[in-house]
């Protein structure tokens, strides 16, 4: 055995076939989120600090309408691949586009609420459909 880790070595297009064959489709899944994320020079949401403007890109994968002081909410969970954030519309039941599985970016300020990102009222920007 090599004294060497295996992460530094050179990875060659067998070791790529037999890694991903011996992964899981969410590990795969995961891997291409953080590497969308970092060929499209956006900020991955694990780095993400409190009160820090960010843009962030990911897939959308829960949405839900959720009041909040009485005032309707539209709550969506973005994951990229390295964390989590909560994306927060107030005074909106519904976006067109707005569904899990899509991708979208979103940029703002992150607040920390009770140990979760979130952002309120993001811009956003709804990727093309096709490539999911």
């Amino acid at each position: 055995m090599s004294a060497v880790p295996r992460s530094d070595k050179p990875v060659g297009r067998f070791r790529r076939m037999i890694d991903r064959l011996s992964s899981s489709q969410e590990d795969l899944e995961r891997e291409e989120l953080r590497e969308e994320t970092d060929t499209a020079g956006m900020t991955r949401i694990g780095d993400c600090s409190d009160r820090e403007v960010v843009t962030v890109t990911g897939t959308l994968r829960t949405v839900t309408l959720r009041p909040r002081a009485g005032v309707p909410a539209l709550e969506a969970e973005l994951f990229d691949g390295s964390a989590s954030l909560d994306l927060v519309w107030l005074g909106r039941r519904s976006i067109v586009g707005v569904e899990p599985g899509r991708r979208l970016i979103a940029s703002g300020r992150i607040t920390l609420i009770h140990g979760r990102r979130v952002l309120f009222n993001p811009h956003y920007e709804l990727r093309p459909l096709g490539r999911e």
